[in-house]
């Protein structure tokens, strides 16, 4: 179809700016007092972040530096699904930070239905774990990306807006 614009609602995050914020929590707690002498380990993994410390009070502290870091580098707390604090062997605690990729089967039906309910000249496609919006007026896509951000705020995860054609 001629004349046709679009833009995709996905939810992603730059992960070598995640790469960067673990690496500023890390040089920092070498350098912090409380943290002499304590092992603290941040691997990161394919989807997850794995947290290994002496103790619960020191992996808060980890989490609100990963947290002020990350949100310095421009990403979402939302992408954090943070795991409860469990025992690990010799005197250690571990706590698994699952990262949020991609939207579920359920939220991109409901942006998909509020698109279709408050703007019926635009069509909401559901593709994989995105959802394209296509229309004929950029200003209505544009009008689109306004109510989508301000019902992001509700969705359990950060959106982002890609591909507008």
């Amino acid at each position: 179809m001629p004349g046709e614009v679009s833009f995709d609602v996905v939810s992603d995050f730059d992960r070598q700016e995640l790469v960067n914020a673990l690496d500023q929590v890390r040089r920092e707690v070498s350098a912090r007092f409380d943290f002499r002498n304590v092992p603290v380990q941040l691997d990161l993994g394919r989807d997850e972040i794995l947290l290994r410390t002496s103790d619960e009070y020191r992996a808060k502290a980890v989490r609100e530096l990963l947290e002020s870091k990350a949100v310095r580098r421009g990403l979402s707390l939302k992408i954090f699904d943070w795991g409860t604090i469990e025992p690990a062997g010799k005197d250690t605690v571990r706590q698994h930070i699952a990262l949020r990729r991609g939207l579920d089967e359920e939220l991109a039906k409901r942006i998909a239905k509020l698109v279709r309910d408050e703007f019926p000249k635009v069509r909401p496609q559901i593709q994989g774990d995105a959802v394209r919006i296509a229309g004929k007026s950029k200003d209505e896509l544009q009008r689109v990306i306004v109510r989508l951000r301000q019902a992001a705020e509700d969705y359990p995860v950060a959106i982002q807006f890609e591909n507008y054609r």
